[in-house]
């Protein structure tokens, strides 16, 4: 009974200091910075291995910087990894719920994996947290309205020469 008065006032100091802790904004360390410009410098002379190799330094030097984690979604999928670049993008929307690029670019991967509906849902978030007038909700609705890539018959022949067609 004694200690009462002395651990709700450590609880409280806690309970307020965490508070504050998680409602600031991260700045990102600068070597992460560099390493996220490099990166985009890599991606954009086409370099996509050396641009993920880039952001995943950066991500070693920065955990919480949420930016990699977008980078990174970007990248693998113009690989057409749409799966890792889903796993990148949620990533990135738990350190940052409201992130409108996140739930922009995890729509759009999902319309190239073909999960129209879902990508549906993305867009209406972003139309609740936005509007609607947003670029990120106009890139999604227009990456809906376009529809999953097809791929033919032609596109999906082995290059072997082995394998003629008919």
């Amino acid at each position: 009974m004694r200690f009462t008065p002395a651990a709700l006032a450590l609880s409280l100091l806690v309970a307020v200091s965490a508070s504050v802790g998680h409602g600031a904004t991260h700045d990102p360390d600068p070597r992460a910075a560099a390493l996220v410009a490099q990166g985009r410098s890599a991606a954009d002379a086409g370099d996509l291995q050396a641009a993920i190799d880039a952001y995943e330094s950066a991500l070693v030097i920065d955990p919480a910087f949420t930016g990699v984690y977008l980078h990174l979604a970007d990248a693998a999928r113009q690989q057409g990894l749409q799966g890792k670049a889903i796993h990148y993008y949620r990533e990135a929307l738990q350190r940052e719920p409201g992130n409108l690029a996140a739930i922009s670019g995890e729509g759009a991967a999902m319309v190239e994996k073909g999960a129209v509906t879902k990508a549906e849902r993305n867009l209406a978030q972003l139309q609740s947290l936005c509007g609607g007038a947003c670029a990120e909700a106009e890139l999604l609705a227009a990456a809906i309205a376009q529809g999953p890539p097809v791929q033919t018959a032609e596109a999906a022949l082995p290059d072997g020469d082995g394998v003629a067609q008919n």
